[in-house]
């Protein structure tokens, strides 16, 4: 099972990865048959590039030289692949004796969530059944293997193994449901499944790996690593009674609940900073417990010579937080500098002074600060090169608990689908892997520092009310009257749905994050911005 990370668009390098792999398995594991992800040569999902003809032409090349460098393994791999008439479609070729052996398209094309498949690809209809080394193998491709029609067609054409093909993105509760569903068609086609699936990040997807090997009794009897590239072996053997048997193989440690998503995070953010070539990252590190655990993360990921964090004091940021800021800065190894904002601030409030004249102080103050912090961030993001990292959680996109062209800015969003429980939750964590963010971080009310003695819970609901709601309004459509039967104060319950509602046209300006649950917001969740429709 090769388990790689491609990059989209990179064709020239995925056949590279695919032919050092399969060379790599030959030579040091003695394969007879590598079996990489879907869409392999492309990378997943490769979008509106499908609709480029000139992208076509490439792949022919890319499968020719191929074929031309591996002659002594079988290597069965993911391309799109388009026919006279200009129909393209998801396939897989088994490429043996340095030829395409056999093929096969793609027969269930996913239209939903992150997917929009049938934009590009018309379905294949037909099994596809190899026989090597007296093991008759039917090859599937992702989606097919969440449907019973096409394991149950391969099983009836012969096969006696299924290979799958896979690049099934990363939410919270993903492998579970892999498992849960390939135990499904194993029982109903008898069959031992060969589930080999994408690692790494491309844009607001992670990838997690996590190839497995489920033999025709239910159990996993391989499992390759989470969130790593691997070269995991598969043995298979006929017994005497003429079935397949799956020996015992690696059984790679799978991480817990908050360690996982963590190892996404990470996964995410290193892939986006350096697929993209950014030399580094930067970001406005407050003292508060959305930055500190977004330089983790960061220094985590990318390692802290690539990090740097900048302190923007102003009259209302509190001793501790400069603190706190400056001590997660010196645990963690990273450039670290401060920027007091109080000139610039006095300029623009100069500026400002007549056409303000004879109105109140109110949300336009708090909000210079943020732009004006923004400003800082991105002038130097100009100047060095690296990418401004912002800092926003879930809850605070959802609600537009955020200021536009300030706080959110920022070239990608690690946290724009952690909701702010689950933020306390991966801080302790990060914590317990050794102490980086300071415990009064953690324990000290949230506050954006914007006002005198101001607190989050002054404008939100307690967090763990808000995220309640937040997941059953925009996870699981539940209406307001559902959400309240909860038990939950139906006025607080429409107030924050308006704020929802009212904040789209926030998250469409916003930076892209790392999916992580099951309806993110983005491509994910697509709203109107202008709506009159309420419940």
């Amino acid at each position: 099972m090769a388990q790689i990370n491609p990059v989209v668009g990179d064709i020239s390098g995925n056949v590279q990865l695919v032919i050092d792999a399969a060379k790599q398995a030959k030579t040091q594991q003695r394969a007879d048959i590598v079996v990489f992800p879907e869409l392999t040569l492309t990378g997943y999902p490769p979008e509106d590039l499908l609709l480029r003809e000139g992208l076509y032409p490439q792949i022919h090349s890319a499968l020719t030289h191929i074929c031309d460098s591996v002659k002594d393994v079988v290597v069965v791999v993911g391309y799109p692949m388009m026919d006279e008439l200009g129909e393209r479609f998801n396939m897989a070729a088994w490429i043996e004796n340095g030829q395409i052996q056999a093929s096969y398209i793609k027969q269930h094309l996913p239209n939903y969530s992150v997917f929009d498949e049938q934009r590009y690809f018309a379905p294949g209809k037909q099994p596809c059944v190899v026989e090597h080394k007296g093991i008759k193998f039917g090859v599937l491709i992702c989606e097919d293997i969440w449907k019973v029609s096409p394991a149950v067609q391969a099983k009836e054409a012969g096969a006696e193994v299924i290979l799958n093909l896979n690049a099934s993105p990363f939410s919270q509760e993903k492998h579970q449901d892999r498992l849960g569903v390939v135990k499904h068609r194993v029982d109903e086609a008898g069959c031992a499944v060969i589930y080999v699936n994408q690692v790494g990040g491309q844009d607001e997807l992670v990838f997690d790996g996590g190839s497995f090997v489920m033999d025709s009794q239910g159990q996993v009897q391989v499992q390759a690593p989470e969130f790593a590239d691997a070269l995991t072996p598969v043995v298979l053997h006929k017994t005497a009674a003429g079935s397949i048997a799956v020996s015992a193989g690696q059984q790679a440690a799978l991480f817990e609940a908050e360690a996982r998503v963590y190892e996404a995070l990470k996964t995410g953010l290193r892939d986006y900073v350096q697929k993209n070539g950014f030399p580094g990252v930067l970001l406005g590190l407050s003292g508060g417990i959305d930055s500190a655990l977004t330089l983790a993360i960061a220094a985590d990921a990318l390692g802290a010579d690539k990090v740097e964090a900048v302190m923007m004091p102003f009259r209302y940021t509190a001793a501790i937080s400069q603190e706190d800021a400056a001590e997660q800065a010196k645990l963690m190894g990273v450039k670290y500098s401060v920027m007091p904002i109080e000139p610039m601030y006095a300029a623009f409030e100069a500026a400002l002074a007549a056409a303000f004249a004879g109105r109140e102080a109110d949300l336009t103050e708090e909000n210079l600060q943020a732009r004006i912090r923004g400003t800082l961030l991105m002038a130097l993001s100009n100047k060095t090169g690296k990418m401004v990292v912002a800092t926003s959680n879930k809850s605070e996109v959802a609600v537009g608990y955020s200021t536009l062209y300030g706080d959110m800015v920022g070239g990608f969003s690690p946290l724009k689908d952690v909701p702010k429980t689950l933020v306390y939750r991966l801080a302790n964590y990060r914590n317990s892997l050794g102490a980086v963010i300071p415990e009064r971080v953690i324990t000290r009310p949230p506050s954006a520092e914007l006002r005198p003695d101001q607190v989050d819970q002054d404008s939100l609901p307690e967090y763990d009310v808000l995220d309640t709601i937040i997941k059953a309004y925009v996870k699981e459509d539940k209406t307001p009257q559902q959400i309240a039967a909860m038990g939950i104060d139906e006025t607080e319950v429409r107030r924050v749905i308006r704020m929802i509602d009212r904040s789209e046209y926030k998250r469409r300006q916003a930076a892209p994050g790392i999916k992580i649950t099951h309806r993110a917001f983005g491509r994910d969740r697509r709203y109107p911005i202008t709506s009159r429709y309420s419940e």
